[in-house]
């Protein structure tokens, strides 16, 4: 399925083989296979990724035990060249997709057309998110007139509120602003925000860039991706994520995201559209795994929302204050969020998140792989 900007594979945890179910070692292997993962060419050709960050993600999908919630999910980051997946986050693009992938699996009751509200637990986080979106002929509306940019085709819209039950802490260590020392490079201020998904907001200014970059202009800097790697596996410790920048490196290769923010200009996207700094608030650029997304990660529109709302963040700064909805700029186009934020004696905290996308089936069937890969592993025939 497609969701939001993002394509991954979904599955039933019914339908996982028995071997695989209940081991989380054994459950890698078989979604790398799947996958087409690790591939030292970098192109999945053996497997269903899409060789991208974007297109290389699994979604596992369950009835929920919670008596509050209908469905539950799992997430994974598949990394394309080496043999891991990342299971430390969510992605807000494919939550898109997980309610509408439930009713037309089965794992939904059938229900009247019209709205259709699905509260879903995401399990990687922790967290209750709600899906709004049309039924009609009993599935979920896929056709409409919704514009997502990172899309090129419209579709119906969906609603997604992430939802904290206690408010949720939105900044881990504490602080607004942390100072990160970066060997060599000297010391950068940064924003280290836990909503959504761990993210790291930091200006562009001091890393080089303007903002208005895309990927042809972030590729000619060789040594752009070591500095960011450095600065988020720094962050991630500073997070408590792992207790070092070398394990961050090494267990959370999607974990925190770094995303960099700038002032509002003007600026062309990746498929030639100008866009005016009056229609945008600030301009953000976010990193995942090693690369410039094509447009902006769900998550990190999340922690952007809730940054945006809190005065002295990195981002309220370029934005000139604080914005419970804030209008961005990113390599593909716009996107608006809002957040509901609050401050109590234990520091800032999101009751609610807000964001629109859109989703759709792609394909639905059959995926095969090798089962000597289980066989190997487990000693037994597997099927």
């Amino acid at each position: 399925m497609r969701g939001g900007t993002s394509k991954g594979l979904f599955l039933k945890r019914r339908d996982l083989p028995l071997e695989v179910a209940h081991e989380p070692r054994l459950l890698d292997r078989f979604l790398l296979r799947l996958m087409g993962s690790p591939d030292p060419y970098r192109k999945q050709i053996d497997g269903l990724g899409g060789a991208t960050p974007s297109t290389s993600k699994v979604v596992i999908v369950s009835p929920s035990d919670r008596p509050d919630c209908e469905i539950s999910y799992r997430f994974g980051a598949v990394s394309i060249s080496e043999g891991s997946i990342d299971w430390s986050a969510n992605c807000g693009n494919l939550t898109s997709a997980v309610a509408p992938f439930a009713l037309f699996s089965g794992l939904l009751s059938p229900c009247a057309d019209g709205p259709r509200s699905v509260r879903m637990w995401q399990e990687n986080v922790g967290q209750i998110i709600t899906a709004r979106f049309s039924v009609e002929d009993g599935l979920p509306a896929e056709t409409g007139t919704f514009i997502l940019d990172g899309v090129p085709f419209p579709a119906a819209e969906i609603t997604l509120e992430f939802l904290e039950d206690d408010g949720g802490i939105a900044f881990p260590t504490g602080q607004v602003i942390d100072i990160l020392t970066v060997p060599g490079h000297g010391e950068f201020e940064v924003t280290l925000v836990r909503s959504g998904s761990p993210t790291v907001f930091i200006d562009a200014q001091p890393l080089g860039l303007t903002g208005c970059e895309l990927h042809e202009e972030f590729a000619r800097r060789s040594d752009l991706p070591s500095l960011v790697e450095t600065i988020r596996c720094e962050a991630g410790a500073r997070m408590g994520l792992a207790p070092n920048a070398h394990d961050i490196g090494t267990t959370f290769p999607n974990t925190p995201r770094v995303a960099i923010v700038s002032p509002p200009q003007a600026y062309a996207t990746s498929a030639g559209n100008r866009v005016p700094a009056s229609d945008i608030d600030l301009l953000v650029r976010i990193m995942s795994l090693g690369k410039l997304h094509h447009a902006m990660t769900g998550t990190g529109a999340v922690a952007l929302a809730v940054a945006s709302a809190v005065p002295g963040t990195v981002v309220s700064r370029v934005t000139g204050g604080q914005q419970n909805a804030v209008r961005f700029g990113h390599p593909s186009g716009t996107t608006q969020v809002g957040a509901d934020v609050f401050i109590d004696e234990s520091g800032w905290k999101a009751r609610s998140i807000v964001m629109s996308r859109s989703a759709r089936r792609l394909m639905a069937g059959e995926v095969f792989f090798p089962a000597s890969v289980l066989e190997h592993e487990t000693g037994k025939e597997c099927v």
